[in-house]
């Protein structure tokens, strides 16, 4: 081989290793560049973005109440316990008694017998005396109503007129007037009984009503 052809060959190696170098050189820059660009696509993906709200400003706060003293709590009782005890029945025997009816009162004893009149009454002054115009009924004395009006009477042993009954009638305003007169104004000497003690006694009178012409 010639030194123009060692010449030629040691040229083209030089410019083989050149090329060789270069080629190496971008194929690095080409991985690391797209490498780089990977993990700053990465970096972009894995960070979050978010707004930040302003926080709103805390509520006032109240002024405290003022101081209250402090008041014990009513004490507490213990509820009562009510025991309802359970209802007894109880069974008594009565024995009703034996009436037995009573036997009936003895008659009361017959009142003794008045004592005997020995010494009737008698009337102190003239009965007819005790009589009035101011004493004539004026239903008797418009109508001219007269007449004989004859009464029983019953003396009490005080010598006073206790009754009076009609026995003989001239008509009702007088007969009641008869009996009134002589009840209130008669007095008697009472009758003596046969015990010597004063009794009562029956007297037997007679009034004439008459009407006086004027």
């Amino acid at each position: 081989m010639s030194y123009a052809q060692r010449k030629q060959l040691g040229a083209n190696r030089t410019l083989s290793i050149i090329l060789v170098a270069l080629v190496n050189l971008g194929l690095g820059y080409a991985i690391v560049t797209g490498l780089a660009y990977n993990v700053v696509k990465k970096a972009a993906e894995d960070l979050k973005t978010f707004d930040v709200e302003e926080e709103p400003p805390p509520p006032e706060e109240k002024p405290p109440p003022p101081d209250q003293p402090d008041i014990p709590p009513p004490p507490s009782m213990p509820p009562s316990i009510v025991e309802i005890a359970p209802p007894q029945q109880t069974i008594q025997l009565v024995q009703q008694p034996i009436m037995t009816p009573a036997p009936p009162a003895p008659p009361a004893p017959p009142a003794p017998p008045p004592p005997r009149v020995i010494q009737t009454a008698k009337a102190k002054g003239s009965l007819q005396g005790l009589f009035s115009g101011d004493d004539y009924p004026e239903s008797a004395l418009d109508a001219g109503q007269g007449g004989t009006v004859t009464v029983r009477l019953t003396i009490g042993a005080n010598g006073r007129v206790s009754g009076c009954s009609v026995t003989k009638s001239a008509g009702s305003a007088l007969d009641r007037a008869t009996c009134s007169v002589i009840q209130r104004r008669a007095r008697f000497t009472p009758a003596i009984g046969n015990d010597g003690n004063p009794t009562t006694d029956t007297y037997v009178q007679s009034i004439v009503w008459q009407v006086v012409d004027q």
